[in-house]
């Protein structure tokens, strides 16, 4: 990307091989995880994330170690690795990156299914971690069908909450209802705040508007996981309203992570597919060089679950 602007800014270029630096590994991506918010940064949101143009986008993706720099044991060579969420420019088919943002993927899990959990997984298994959800917590989750979102609706129906997952149109809640959610409303039909109810905690996937109205539903002590802003912007609850019905909020901010805790949500979020009990919903993968239209594919909220480049 040499500008902000819509898709057509994301051109295929050739450069040199990445050469790994000290403490540094080489890896050869076979799928690179997409996410909204790339979209949202491609569009001008840049300043909000410290990234300006010209940049390679991307910061998740599966592949097998190629090269080892310095001061890194030669036996990462040949193993498959996932580049879990670092903005390290992962749309390329030979990456770059430090040994503590990488970590193994277990035997038996394909390199689409850990790309997929390279952001999602990682954030669903700390906003589920800190949420402290338990069984018989109604929980709604906004954005169901998304990459995250389907995520949080396995995670909070294996702890036994009553799961209510909202999402747009017929073909996606039929996706959430495969996952276990116990009931589900369409956001774009009116009155759909009414037939969801009361709930003690909402997972907001989506903000805005949808945000807002969600933010409504939750009882006086509930608490709002406040971490996605796909329908344009993050949904930002009246603190002195929260504080009146003693609602706890967190946001995007809670969960952002260091390296270290970022490896151990990888690694527990890898584990639990590798064992069958997490499944990581990939939709629709597209040539690298189309990435352009993987973004409009996104975009058009055309892909429930994750959209995949394959290089």
């Amino acid at each position: 990307m040499d500008a902000y602007g819509g898709p057509e800014v994301l051109v295929p270029v050739e450069l040199p091989d990445p050469v790994p630096e000290a403490g540094e590994l080489l890896i050869r991506t076979e799928a690179v995880d997409t996410i909204f918010v790339e979209t949202q940064i491609r569009a001008g949101w840049g300043d909000r994330f410290g990234i300006t143009p010209p940049y390679v986008p991307g910061g998740a993706a599966a592949g097998t170690v190629a090269g080892v720099g310095a001061g890194v044991d030669g036996e990462w060579l040949g193993r498959r690795v996932l580049v879990a969420g670092a903005a390290l420019g992962t749309y390329a088919e030979l990456v770059r990156a430090p040994l503590e943002h990488l970590v193994a993927v277990p035997a038996g899990l394909g390199p689409a299914e850990a790309a997929a959990l390279g952001h999602d997984g990682v954030t669903a298994a700390g906003i589920a971690a800190a949420a402290g959800i338990t069984a018989g917590t109604r929980v709604l989750v906004l954005g169901a069908a998304g990459g995250m979102g389907t995520l949080l609706v396995q995670l909070a129906v294996a702890a036994g909450a009553e799961v209510v997952g909202a999402a747009r149109g017929e073909r996606k809640l039929a996706l959430v209802r495969s996952l276990g959610a116990h009931a589900v409303a369409d956001y774009t039909e009116e009155g759909w705040t009414g037939r969801v109810g009361r709930v003690d905690l909402l997972l907001d996937g989506v903000g805005g508007e949808l945000g807002r109205a969600a933010f409504a539903l939750v009882r006086d002590g509930g608490r709002v996981s406040a971490h996605g802003a796909p329908s344009g912007g993050f949904a930002e609850p009246d603190p002195l309203e929260a504080g009146r019905r003693g609602i706890t909020v967190t946001g995007i901010r809670e969960v952002q992570v260091e390296p270290e805790q970022r490896r151990r949500l990888a690694a527990f979020a890898l584990g639990e597919a590798a064992a069958g009990r997490l499944k990581p919903v990939v939709s629709r993968t597209f040539p690298l060089d189309r990435a352009a239209d993987a973004h409009r594919a996104i975009e058009a909220r055309e892909v429930p679950g994750k959209a995949l480049l394959v290089p």
